[in-house]
């Protein structure tokens, strides 16, 4: 191993040796405290270093790539990881939910996260993503307190671990027809003009897993039961990183490919099935995270559109989307978690206002929704524009119509929770203040919304490779 390889490589081994550190002195001091400590100094001292500039852009050895868009996005998924851990510990503690496990497993999800934002090959592709599954079997089931939480961890796990067959025997026949594993080189040989069929099974299998990582019809079933069911810290991780590094993952697969022709009724099917799917779903929903479940479904729609695109800018707009929609969903169930802690309900009906006795969590969470419908001047509105935009560019109009449409409904359902949380009268009395860390973690992705929406300009700079 060269110094140029242990430099790429340092963020993976910060977050390994901190989950270590983490158990070691979590069964010394049982003060939970320390564990998050470490784990917040680990992830922004790994985010840190992302940032810098590296002697080489790949570790081949390791499989290992140090570019410009593995580097955002893995200092993006530990910057994510250190905001949970803050997020928690307020709300573990009024839940109960307490040891050395939940940040080392926090750390052991990040340190899949960055292995599979800079694989260079799909061995390290899949050993990052499996490893990142591992850790949210655990965390959606960790609240023991929970009667439902049993029934959540396995919604989560067994469908999960038929999406990692389906992404492995994938994989394997990509690997049969092309004879490597680089990512690139598998790409260009297997999505061609003529492809191999082997290559179309193996594609076929790779687009049925990812479909259950980014919740999209009909692999969605899951969502709406882990979203309700998990800590909410867990599911503001679960839906910002796990479907940030899904995105992530076809992003690199298909940004290499010369020829998709073959993946656009798939991909075409997919996006307009979970378009229609999870809004419609959402419409019926009274209870604030199932209805957030399903927009997610609706949310990884759009993504998909961007895919579609293509070098049409599609590519580029699915990565400001998925960085702007892991913002947003931070925002929205870090609010959630502050609003639940000071014990209001999960129904729509218990929040009825609440923004008068909980005005800085109603507020992130009003602009979070808003977010999400695309009202500018947001990062949400801002994602959309350049989804539609490249999708028209493309030549998918007929799809980008059905989106837009749909777009608008959607503001229905998101405009409900904030009627409930302004305008209805109060079931509930009392007050509550946020901890100083929600205080920082909520402010902080609120501004971010707003400057992601506002200027674009230097995040899609730095997203421009993706563009070519």
């Amino acid at each position: 191993m060269t110094t140029a390889d242990l430099y790429i490589a340092l963020p993976l081994l910060l977050l390994a040796l901190g989950a270590l550190l983490t158990l070691l002195l979590g069964a010394v001091t049982r003060d939970d405290t320390v564990g998050t400590t470490i784990g917040v100094a680990v992830t922004l001292g790994a985010a840190l270093w992302l940032m810098q500039t590296p002697p080489a852009t790949v570790a081949p050895t390791l499989g290992l790539a140090a570019g410009t868009i593995p580097r955002l996005s893995g200092a993006a998924f530990a910057t994510l990881a250190a905001a949970v851990l803050c997020l928690s510990a307020g709300y573990n503690r009024a839940r109960n939910i307490c040891g050395e496990e939940y940040p080392a497993t926090v750390l052991f999800t990040t340190f899949g996260m960055l292995a599979l934002a800079s694989a260079a090959n799909l061995l390290t592709l899949f050993l990052g993503l499996e490893a990142m599954s591992f850790g949210f079997y655990i965390l959606v089931a960790i609240d023991l307190q929970r009667p439902t939480s049993g029934e959540t961890g396995l919604k989560y796990l067994l469908p999960g671990a038929l999406s990692a067959a389906f992404i492995a025997f994938g994989m394997a026949l990509l690997y049969a027809v092309s004879g490597t594993l680089s990512i690139r080189e598998v790409v260009q040989l297997t999505l061609t003009s003529t492809p191999d069929p082997v290559a179309i099974a193996g594609w076929a299998c790779l687009l049925a897993g990812i479909a259950f990582k980014l919740s999209l019809v009909p692999a969605h079933l899951w969502t709406p039961d882990v979203y309700q069911g998990a800590p909410a810290p867990v599911t503001a991780f679960l839906s910002a990183g796990s479907k940030g590094a899904a995105i992530l993952l076809l992003i690199l697969l298909l940004s290499h490919a010369t020829d998709t022709t073959i993946l656009r009724v798939p991909l075409w099917t997919l996006a307009f099935l979970s378009l229609l799917v999870g809004n419609l779903a959402a419409l019926l929903q009274n209870r604030v995270r199932r209805m957030l479940a399903y927009s997610s479904i609706a949310q990884m729609g759009y993504v998909v559109i961007a895919l579609l695109s293509g070098n049409a800018g599609g590519y580029q707009a699915a990565a400001y989307y998925a960085l702007a929609y892991g913002i947003i969903s931070l925002a929205a169930f870090g609010a959630i978690a502050v609003i639940e802690r000071n014990g209001c309900g999960e129904d729509l009906e218990d929040y009825r206002g609440l923004a008068r006795r909980q005005p800085f969590a109603s507020g992130v969470l009003t602009l979070a929704l808003l977010a999400l419908a695309g009202i500018p001047p947001t990062a949400g509105f801002t994602g959309k524009f350049l989804i539609f935009t490249s999708a028209l560019r493309a030549g998918e109009i007929v799809l980008a119509i059905i989106g837009i449409l749909l777009a608008a409904i959607s503001i229905y359902y998101y405009l409900r929770v904030v009627d409930a949380l302004y305008f209805k009268e109060a079931v509930h009395e009392g007050s509550a203040k946020p901890h100083l860390l929600e205080y920082l973690v909520l402010s902080v992705a609120a501004v971010a919304i707003l400057l992601l929406g506002l200027w674009p300009g230097t995040l899609l700079r730095l997203l421009a490779p993706l563009s070519t």
